[in-house]
């Protein structure tokens, strides 16, 4: 099976990859800015997404590890975005 349906994750930062390959061509092509400020939208979405989906699931490997300083560094991280 692929890893990257083993692992939303990854198949989600692959996503991210392919869109911001996207974005450098259509910048390279001269697409009309506001295109492209609709893809770096969506890019930035994704990305906000996946890291809310590792630091959450990071957050839940340190409350059974009871490390709580880890813990509280991951928190942190999530209370910024």
């Amino acid at each position: 099976m692929n890893q990257a349906k083993k692992d939303p994750v990854s198949a989600a930062l692959n996503r991210i990859r392919g869109q911001v390959d996207g974005i450098a061509k259509m910048y390279e092509e001269k697409r009309p800015c506001i295109e492209i400020a609709r893809q770096l939208a969506a890019v930035r979405n994704s990305i906000s997404r996946v890291s809310r989906d590792i630091l959450t699931g990071e957050a839940g490997v340190c409350s059974k590890d009871t490390d709580h300083k880890q813990l509280d560094l991951v928190l942190k991280e999530l209370l910024r975005y």
